[in-house]
């Protein structure tokens, strides 16, 4: 099984990107030191995320930074990336293993421990956590939006695999994700929306560092 211990994890929307492009914002964040990069872009067609990410496939192989794709196994095939991130309602991370292979990186975004322990037994390699604050990048059910880092723990607590605390998180409170157990967070805003993704992605990842439980 695929074990990644990501600190920061990027997660693209150029609707939160202040205008600037995609291709951009990630090269910002790969200067800054960023762990692990998502296309997620859901407000564009099949073909623009095909092309765009083609063109990140590029900048994160260069820069030796895994990629994968949101949802769309097919679509991960197709740019070869290094895994998917599933949600609840997508297909089964089983289903994506056996499309894309032993080696691909899968994760699957859950919110309670049941979900987690499913994920687990599914083929999961690491699970997306949250939102553990509220957020209005994601459209996120109300008994989903800002489960805390209480829930973080009990997540982390019941499974073996690594935990990305995703949701509101930020350079300020990136920490307390991790003291919770999260092996690192996954953001959008906090770097695409930033003044300086590059020196947001940094101050994220010193966050997350001193407060880290371990390494998985």
């Amino acid at each position: 099984m695929n074990q990644p211990a990501w600190r920061t994890y990027l997660v693209t929307s150029a609707a939160d990107s202040a205008g600037r492009d995609t291709e951009r914002i990630v090269a910002d964040a790969l200067a800054g030191g960023v762990d692990a990069v998502q296309l997620r872009e859901k407000g564009t067609d099949a073909i623009e995320r095909y092309r765009l990410g083609k063109r990140l496939r590029e900048l994160t192989a260069e820069a030796g930074v895994p990629l994968v794709v949101n949802d769309r196994i097919d679509l991960a095939a197709a740019i070869d990336a290094d895994g998917v991130h599933l949600g609840q309602s997508d297909l089964p991370a089983a289903v994506a293993r056996e499309q894309l292979g032993p080696d691909a990186v899968i994760g699957v975004s859950t919110s309670t421990v049941s979900e987690a322990r499913a994920a687990e037994a599914a083929g999961a390699d690491y699970l997306g956590v949250g939102a553990v604050y509220a957020t209005g990048s994601k459209d996120v059910p109300d008994e989903e939006n800002g489960i805390g880092t209480e829930r973080v723990a009990a997540i982390a607590d019941a499974v073996a695999i690594p935990v990305i605390g995703i949701g509101g998180i930020d350079a300020t409170n990136a920490g307390a994700v991790a003291a919770a157990g999260a092996t690192g967070v996954a953001v959008i805003s906090a770097i695409t929306a930033a003044d300086d993704p590059e020196a947001a992605t940094a101050a994220l990842a010193e966050a997350v560092e001193k407060e880290a439980v371990a390494d998985v």
